[in-house]
């Protein structure tokens, strides 16, 4: 998994050449119209620390978490 930032031009996402590759498939994160996403660069290292995490299979399902915090 990577994190890009891309801007909508003209119908299409304005990206890097190369940062994906044929048939990858994506998940946006659109910000409303009045507010701005970003993020610095420790909160990038965090986020991309976290996947790596996941990646791994080092996570917890959101459920589960749930449940045992109601306990």
């Amino acid at each position: 998994m990577k994190i890009l930032t891309a801007k909508y031009i003209n119908g299409r996402l304005d990206l890097p050449e190369g940062s994906l590759n044929e048939g990858d498939i994506v998940t946006l994160l659109v910000a409303d119209e009045d507010e701005q996403f970003s993020l610095t660069p420790e909160e990038t290292s965090r986020l991309e620390a976290a996947i790596a995490q996941a990646n791994k299979g080092e996570s917890t399902d959101g459920w589960n978490l749930l449940e045992e915090l109601r306990n």
